[in-house]
């Protein structure tokens, strides 16, 4: 029961962190600017787009021109974002085929581990692949703030809600990625260990 139960864990937690970083990634609040002269709008920023929130008139839309006239950071983000969303699905299709309580392909447990394997290991890749380009940004965010060459009275960029959902989507696909090889190598010790106790058993009925 610990096994299926652990493999599920891991696979829901996966599941929930890839939805939040495909939310992540096509989200507009990477960045967002309060303008102190103009406090009924919000300016945000995200890899696709920039938006504006005003009170009465809602939240109008632009989408980026040009890939290469964005920052570095926004450019190699959005890449990095892309490949993790892909990775992930990847991670739950294989891992999905490998999980015990699936009963497609119980004769074929050796198989069933691998594909476990390779789910966990996307799964740590797609984590990393979003917690690199939201660090980056925020990163990137902090050190325009506190330039001193920039005048006091420019408004600066602050954090956006995105970037939190990104951390959290990160740490829930590494987590889930790691619950997952857990259970491969405890499948692993428990075989050797009831070998280990029937030998052990055997060797004492020859000494009686």
């Amino acid at each position: 029961v610990y096994q299926p139960t652990m493999q599920l864990s891991g696979i829901l937690l996966a599941l929930l962190g890839w939805v939040l970083s495909c939310l992540t990634t096509y989200l507009p609040q990477w960045k967002n600017l309060n303008l102190e002269l103009n406090e009924l709008e919000i300016w945000t920023m995200g890899l696709w787009q920039a938006c504006v929130v005003q009170e009465e008139g809602g939240m109008q839309c632009k989408d980026f021109d040009s890939f290469l006239a964005l920052p570095p950071e926004l450019r190699i983000s959005r890449i990095l974002m892309v490949f993790s969303n892909g990775s992930g699905l990847l991670g739950l299709l294989l891992s999905g085929f490998g999980l015990d309580c699936l009963k497609i392909g119980e004769r074929q447990q050796e198989q069933k581990k691998r594909l476990l394997l390779f789910g966990g290991m996307l799964f740590w890749i797609s984590g990393i692949t979003v917690i690199v380009p939201v660090s980056w940004v925020a990163h990137s965010t902090v050190q325009e703030f506190w330039d001193e060459n920039i005048p006091d009275i420019v408004p600066r960029w602050d954090f956006g809600e995105a970037l939190f959902v990104g951390w959290l989507a990160g740490f829930c696909l590494i987590l889930g990625g790691s619950l997952l090889n857990c259970t491969i190598c405890s499948a692993e010790v428990h075989p050797s260990s009831a070998h280990y106790a029937v030998a052990e058993q055997q060797d004492q009925c020859q000494h009686l």
